[in-house]
């Protein structure tokens, strides 16, 4: 569908609800542990989940001018193809189809699989059997009809504010722990960079409501204020979401209740009862989370078998006669999810996501500067403080991308692996597109 057959209905307000639909799942519930222990100190974490927040807000002013210079569907595939070139957004398009999208499905899957043990005792053996069930249950759900997974989608980001406020607001009031620069009594490694990088887990996904700059109104104006309005209001509930945490179970606890903290955090300010409601609701926010996910990850995928830009394109372009939604697309990487998920854990797999995305991340912030060259007068929203806050961005993108090569080189190699494949793969494409012409 060409951008002019998009319905332009999306407004401010509906664009800040994206942002922070797309972007609070499971992060702030399941990585305040891993921060602590990886910082060492809760100081250090709270800082971690600062830097982590401004990086992310740097980054979404720098894409707010690229993407109101190419206001056009499709996010940072288009973003890239436009200003480097079809191979570029390509290999974009091919790491997103076969490691961030099935590794971000596949770790809020296990982490849902987590919680649900955690909430009504159930033996740990069974995660991956609960997260792989719901994988499939929500992309059945998706395939049966996008009106289905829209229905799922508004209910989960209303269910997933209340936990968030109700931690932040009771736990703040009534906690009497210490919160500043208590140890964590870590067993890790210290590593400040593995604890921002755990903090930008919690701060994905809010590049998602790029892909719909076709359909806003006056995306110059909209969807730049979207995204800052969205990213500030995230980065005050994650804050206030861990000062909260740590009043209530200190960072000792926090780091020994790991990813159930905030289900034993809820349970001590609101009684048995009160803690199983919240918990249920931060079961329904990952549950909104991931399928959202769902809903949108296999579009991607499909844009480019519609583009001849995927091996086998002809089979993962179909879509169901009866539901019209992408079928193909979506078992191909629900199929790849459920065998990271069965081979990895939920953490590993948020690292791989973080990294192979923020690779082309900083190809995306660099790319205001090549559109500043090519038109310097356009008439669109510029990001303030230019050229302070690009350099911040890409700055942000470089120490995530080397930090993770250095401290964890294995959670890295897969998507390296996968890049490098992709270059024969479009070549091959390239040129089969050539014979038959």
């Amino acid at each position: 569908m060409k951008n002019d057959q998009l319905k332009k209905t999306i407004g401010f307000w509906v664009g800040t609800s994206i942002v922070v639909g797309t972007v609070i799942g499971s992060g702030i519930f399941m990585k305040p542990g891993d921060v602590l222990e990886l910082s060492g100190n809760s100081t250090m974490a709270l800082l971690a989940w600062l830097i982590g927040g401004l990086i992310t807000l740097a980054s979404g002013l720098t894409i707010a001018e690229v993407s109101t210079r190419i206001p056009k569907t499709g996010g940072l595939y288009v973003y890239l193809e436009e200003v480097y070139g079809k191979v570029w957004g390509f290999l974009c398009g091919w790491v997103q189809t076969l490691v961030y999208g099935p590794a971000v499905m596949g770790a809020l899957s296990l982490y849902f699989g987590l919680l649900v043990s955690g909430i009504f005792n159930i033996s740990t053996d069974y995660t991956l059997a609960i997260g792989i069930i719901t994988i499939v249950f929500l992309a059945a759900m998706n395939l049966l009809g996008t009106k289905y997974g829209g229905i799922i989608q508004t209910l989960s980001t209303v269910g997933k504010l209340i936990p968030i406020l109700f931690i932040a607001v009771f736990g703040i009031a009534q906690g009497d722990m210490p919160v500043f620069n208590v140890t964590s009594e870590s067993s890790m490694k210290i590593s400040m960079a593995g604890a921002i990088l755990a903090t930008l887990w919690a701060y994905d996904g809010w590049m998602n409501v790029g892909f719909m700059a076709g359909e806003m109104k006056n995306p110059q104006k909209t969807l730049p204020r979207a995204i800052i309005t969205g990213i500030l209001v995230v980065m005050v509930a994650y804050l206030a979401v861990n000062l909260a945490m740590l009043h209530i179970l200190g960072a000792e606890g926090v780091v020994a209740h790991g990813t159930n903290a905030a289900n034993v955090a809820a349970t001590m300010l609101f009684g048995e009862l009160g803690g199983k409601l919240i918990a249920i609701g931060i079961l329904i926010s990952i549950f909104g989370c991931l399928n959202g996910k769902l809903l949108t990850f296999p579009r991607i995928t499909l844009a480019m078998a519609h583009d001849k830009m995927m091996p086998g394109h002809k089979q993962i372009g179909k879509i169901s006669p009866k539901f019209k939604t992408p079928i193909n697309a979506t078992i191909l990487q629900v199929i790849i999810a459920i065998i990271m998920m069965v081979v990895t854990n939920p953490d590993k797999l948020t690292n791989m996501a973080i990294f192979s995305v923020f690779c082309f991340y900083g190809l995306a912030f660099f790319a205001v500067f090549i559109l500043r060259k090519r038109d310097p007068d356009a008439k669109t929203y510029k990001v303030p403080l230019y050229p302070i806050i690009p350099i911040v961005a890409i700055a942000g993108a470089v120490y995530i991308v080397v930090s993770t090569l250095l401290d964890t080189p294995l959670d890295a190699l897969y998507s390296l692996i996968i890049l490098v494949i992709g270059m024969p793969v479009y070549w091959l494409l390239k040129k089969s597109e050539r014979v038959k012409d």
